[in-house]
């Protein structure tokens, strides 16, 4: 198995981004984006999912942060499309359940190459800091159309935002982790049609 990573480079008149990452890393982050709270919650999925991930981003902070944020899913998400490949050998599916304090959130996906998201939380606030909580499900549909992968993130519940959002991250990187370990039991892609 050769080194399974991605680089992106994305330059618009809105961001310049740059993204280097490796699924079968250390779990190292080193993130400069301009978005303390997500550069926050992207180590954590690091972290916790054993990849070793870099982020260099400029945006136009100036106005919000939304451009950042979605360009940073859309670049995250063609890195991760570059490291798992063809998807050969892979176990395609993974899921986890993470718990933080008060609350709990459940991420389910599939490296079927057919993105869609569904992203279900409570009411939560709408600021964790100067990070706008409503640009969340935007950073997760851009992984999710440019990664090729089915997402259900499920914030069960919980009353402390950040808490809800840190358990998304975690367990983000925990399935996605279960999700691109190789299976040795199988030598081409895991679908009957025989392509994802």
């Amino acid at each position: 198995m050769g080194e399974r990573t991605g680089r992106v480079d994305r330059k618009t008149n809105e961001t310049d981004i740059r993204v280097e990452f490796s699924l079968d890393g250390q779990g190292t982050a080193s993130l400069q984006t301009g978005v303390p709270f997500l550069d926050h919650m992207l180590t954590l999925f690091a972290v916790h999912g054993f990849f070793d991930l870099t982020i260099q981003a400029r945006g136009d902070l100036e106005i919000d942060a939304h451009h950042t944020v979605e360009d940073m899913g859309l670049c995250l998400g063609e890195a991760l499309a570059c490291a798992v490949g063809d998807r050969k050998s892979i176990r395609r599916y993974g899921e986890a359940h993470v718990p933080m304090d008060e609350a709990c959130a459940r991420v389910a996906l599939d490296l079927s190459n057919r993105p869609y998201l569904v992203y279900e939380a409570p009411p939560m606030a709408s600021r964790v800091g100067t990070f706008e909580t409503e640009l969340m499900p935007e950073f997760l549909r851009a992984l999710s159309q440019r990664g090729g992968i089915t997402l259900h993130v499920h914030v069960m519940y919980g009353s402390n935002a950040h808490h809800m959002l840190e358990a998304v991250f975690k367990a983000l990187g925990r399935a996605l982790d279960q999700a691109t370990q190789m299976d040795p039991r199988r030598t081409g892609v895991p679908s009957s049609k025989g392509m994802l």
